[in-house]
């Protein structure tokens, strides 16, 4: 009983028409999405990538302030005589 006015109404040019706009309009909103998801995941990376800049950078000047560092305590005591501290 219902399988007659449904398989009317799907065989009909504008049914198929309107399902053919929807599909389009899924698509479209699918491809939307992934490419926020994909921007989201970006943005992360680009976070991430400056944290590791900014720890690096300050591992770098400690490993510099250690190499420039007194070597023993007369050496210190010199540095402190000559104001070089």
């Amino acid at each position: 009983m219902i399988a007659v006015p449904l398989g009317g109404i799907a065989g009909s040019a504008w049914a198929s028409t309107a399902v053919r706009y929807g599909l389009t309009a899924l698509a479209i909103l699918l491809f939307l999405l992934a490419l926020r998801h994909s921007g989201e995941r970006v943005g992360r990376l680009a976070e991430r990538l400056e944290t590791m800049k900014r720890s690096h950078d300050a591992q770098k000047r400690m490993l510099e302030a250690a190499a420039r560092r007194p070597r023993s305590r007369d050496e210190l005591a010199d540095r402190l005589l000559d104001g070089q501290f």
